[in-house]
């Protein structure tokens, strides 16, 4: 069983920037990809970023440029820099694990494993 617990979130005003990590256990000895996804109030979840085990990031179309997914293998933590925050980007955001190591599309049916969410909240 995968744990992943996500931290970092926090409110900010509209232009500002947070960095959220996600602690992943047993990442660096495993095969799995992860991701970040959010889910704002009364929306679906939305797909931001994958990252495979070679080092690879497929982006969310929507959220490419202001947001950069990284991984530390050795301290098996995943990253997310947030700049230029927007009201609209309000929402809990989630780590996830997906068991066949695959980034083919960031679609949360997709992942297998989940973080308990931190929220972001920004202010106009």
């Amino acid at each position: 069983q995968v744990q992943l617990t996500e931290s970092g979130g926090g409110s900010v005003q509209a232009g500002g920037s947070l960095r959220l990590a996600c602690a992943a256990s047993e990442y660096s000895t495993s095969t799995y990809s992860v991701g970040w996804f959010r889910q704002a109030l009364g929306k679906e979840r939305e797909g931001i970023a994958c990252l495979t085990r070679d080092g690879k990031v497929r982006y969310g179309d929507s959220l490419k440029g202001r947001f950069t997914a990284s991984i530390d293998n050795p301290q098996n933590t995943l990253y997310l820099q947030m700049n230029g925050l927007q009201p609209e980007d309000t929402a809990m955001y989630y780590c996830a694990a997906r068991k066949d190591g695959y980034c083919l599309h960031v679609l949360p049916e997709q992942f297998n494993w989940w973080g308990q969410g931190t929220q972001v909240t920004v202010s106009s």
